[in-house]
């Protein structure tokens, strides 16, 4: 699976999971000079799983909150902690 965004490759792994309808991509395959943490909303912190969000900018593009990991997720999402998750903006490809 690889995650594209305004054309470069900024995630890709073979040993991506599928949770609720998201890939999520261990952080070893994340190219992580991409993701600047987002400040937290009141909805972040309602998140049972401590959700943190996190902007992606190259210096010439940026999208707000396109990507995700849980730091303390329940034990049904235990699997993904730390694990990235991607929307908005990212492609993704198998």
């Amino acid at each position: 699976m690889k995650a594209t965004w305004h054309g470069q490759v900024i995630a890709e792994s073979d040993r991506t999971i599928e949770l609720d309808g998201y890939h999520y991509f261990p952080p070893t395959s994340v190219r992580m000079e991409f993701l600047q943490s987002a400040p937290k909303t009141e909805g972040d912190y309602r998140c049972p799983h401590s959700v943190r969000f996190f902007n992606l900018s190259d210096g010439t593009h940026c999208s707000e909150r396109a990507a995700w990991a849980y730091a303390a997720p329940r034990a049904s999402y235990a699997h993904v902690a730390h694990w990235v998750g991607f929307w908005n903006d990212v492609e993704l490809q198998r």
